[in-house]
C-alpha cells in the first residue's frame, strides 16, 4: 500500500471510531435518565468515563512508547469495543457494573486517542502531504463526523433502542483496530529512541510543559471550558430536554447544531486564520463559546433560541482548538511529543469529570435553571480571568503572533471525541 493510501486508512479508521463515540455521547446519558431518573447518578457515570480518560491520557503514554504507538492503539480500540459491548448490558448488571464498565471504556479510549494521533505526522511526511493540509482536512472532517454522529445518535434511540445504540459504538471500535491492524505498516524508526524509565520518561514530559508559559494558560482556558461543556452534555441539556422539548433527538439535534457551527467555523477560520492576531483571536473563541450557551438554556424554552446560539457558540470554538493545536505541534521538540501531548491532554481534559459532577450536584441542588445561572457566571470568570493575568494578553508575551496553523481538534461535545491535541469541547 502506498504511504498516501496508508495514511487515508488511518484517518478514515479514526474518524469511524469517531462516530460511534458521537452515538455513545449521546445514548449514555439517555440510558442513565431512563433506567435511574437521577441527574447526579447521570453526573456520576459522566465522571466515571472521563477521569480514567484523562488519567491514562498522561500515564500510560511512556507504556505506549516502549510498546508501540501503532500496537497500542490496535490492543486499545480491540479492548474498547469490547468494554462498550458489555456497557450495552449494564441495564441487567446494575448501575455499579455499568460504573465500572464506562471508566474501564473511558481509560482505554483515554490511551487509544492519544496514540493513534502520534501517527499523523510522521504518515503525513512519509505521504508527502503537507501538515498543515492534514490538519485542516482533518478538523473539518471530524466536525462533520460529530454533526452526523450527533444526530445519528438520538434517531438511533429513538428508532431501536439506546441498547443498540451502545453496540454499534462497540462494532466502530473494532472496525478500527481491524483496518489499523491489516493496513497500517509504519516503518521502523532508523534509531530506536533511547530507552528510559518510566518515571523518567514521564517527567521528561512534565518538565518540559512547567517550562511553556503559554501553552499552560491556554491549556487551563480550555479545561474550564471542558468543564462546563461536559456538565451541559452530561446532565443540563438532557434535563432542558427532557423537560422542554420531551424527545432524546432533540439532544442530538443540539449536540449536532453544535459541531455544525463548528464545522463552518472550521472552513472560515482555515481560510482567515493566517491574517489574525493569535492571543485576542485564542481570548474571543474561549469567551464566545461557552458561556452564552449556558445562558441560553436558562433564559429560553424556545429549541430555536437554543440551537441559534448554540451554533454560534460552535462557530466560536472553532479558533480555540487549532491555535491550541498548532502552539503545541510549533513548540514541543518531536521527541517528547507522545508524552507532552499526553500530558497536555489530560490537563485539558481535567475539567470534564468536575464538569459532570457539578453539573449533576447543581442540579439536584438548585434545580436546573438556578444551576444555568450559577454556571454562566463562574464559566465567564474562568474562561476570561486566565487570559487577563495569564501569557495570552493581547500584545503581551506569550508565543509567536503570525499566522496560526490548523490542528486536529474534536470541535465536540464530550470527552470521547478523538483528536491529535488537546481540546475544547
Amino acid at each position: 500500500m502506498t504511504p498516501r493510501r496508508e495514511l487515508t486508512v488511518l484517518v478514515a479508521a479514526d474518524l469511524i471510531s469517531n462516530l460511534g463515540s458521537r452515538i455513545s455521547v449521546v445514548a449514555i446519558p439517555w440510558l442513565v435518565l431512563e433506567t435511574t431518573g437521577s441527574p447526579t447518578k447521570m453526573g456520576l457515570v459522566a465522571a466515571a468515563e472521563t477521569l480514567p480518560y484523562m488519567l491514562s491520557s498522561a500515564l500510560a503514554t511512556p507504556w505506549a512508547d516502549r510498546f508501540g504507538v501503532r500496537r497500542t492503539s490496535i490492543v486499545a480500540d480491540a479492548a474498547s469495543a469490547v468494554a462498550m459491548a458489555v456497557v450495552a448490558l449494564a441495564p441487567w448488571l446494575g448501575f455499579g457494573a455499568l460504573v465500572a464498565l464506562v471508566a474501564v471504556a473511558g481509560g482505554l479510549r483515554g490511551i487509544g486517542d492519544r496514540v493513534k494521533h502520534v501517527m499523523f505526522r510522521p504518515a503525513a511526511q512519509r505521504a508527502g502531504v503537507p501538515l498543515i493540509r492534514l490538519t485542516s482536512a482533518y478538523d473539518g472532517l471530524v466536525r462533520g463526523v460529530t454533526l452526523f454522529g450527533a444526530v445519528l445518535g438520538g434517531l438511533l434511540i429513538a428508532w431501536v433502542g439506546v441498547t443498540r445504540a451502545i453496540w454499534i459504538d462497540a462494532a466502530t471500535f473494532a472496525v478500527c483496530a481491524l483496518l489499523i491492524g491489516v493496513l497500517v505498516h509504519p516503518p521502523a524508526p532508523a534509531e530506536p529512541a533511547p530507552r528510559e524509565s518510566y518515571l523518567r520518561a514521564l517527567r521528561g514530559g512534565f518538565r518540559y510543559l512547567r517550562t511553556d508559559r503559554m501553552l499552560l494558560t491556554m491549556l487551563v482556558v480550555v479545561s474550564a471550558l471542558n468543564m462546563f461543556a461536559n456538565a451541559s452534555v452530561a446532565v443540563y441539556i438532557p434535563l432542558w430536554v427532557a423537560e422542554v422539548f420531551g424527545d432524546p433527538a432533540g439532544f442530538g439535534l443540539v449536540l449536532g447544531v453544535f459541531a455544525g457551527g463548528a464545522l463552518l467555523g472550521n472552513v472560515l477560520f482555515t481560510a482567515a486564520g493566517p491574517r489574525l492576531p493569535r492571543q485576542l483571536t485564542f481570548a474571543v473563541g474561549a469567551a464566545a463559546s461557552g458561556t452564552p450557551r449556558l445562558l441560553a438554556l436558562a433564559l429560553s424554552d424556545e429549541l430555536v433560541v437554543v440551537l441559534t446560539v448554540t451554533f454560534l457558540s460552535g462557530m466560536a470554538i472553532a479558533t480555540v482548538n487549532p491555535l491550541l493545536g498548532a502552539a503545541l505541534y510549533e513548540r514541543v521538540p518531536e521527541a517528547l511529543q507522545t508524552r507532552v501531548i499526553g500530558i497536555a491532554g489530560s490537563l485539558a481534559f481535567l475539567g470534564l469529570p468536575v464538569g459532570a459532577l457539578l453539573g449533576g450536584w447543581t442540579a439536584a441542588a438548585l434545580g436546573l435553571i438556578p444551576a444555568l445561572w450559577v454556571m454562566s457566571a463562574a464559566c465567564l470568570v474562568l474562561t476570561v480571568a486566565p487570559l487577563l493575568v495569564g501569557g495570552l494578553r493581547p500584545g503581551g508575551p506569550g508565543g509567536p503572533a503570525g499566522g496560526a496553523g490548523v490542528e486536529p481538534g474534536p470541535g465536540a461535545d464530550a470527552p470521547a471525541t478523538g483528536a491529535a491535541a488537546p481540546h475544547a469541547a
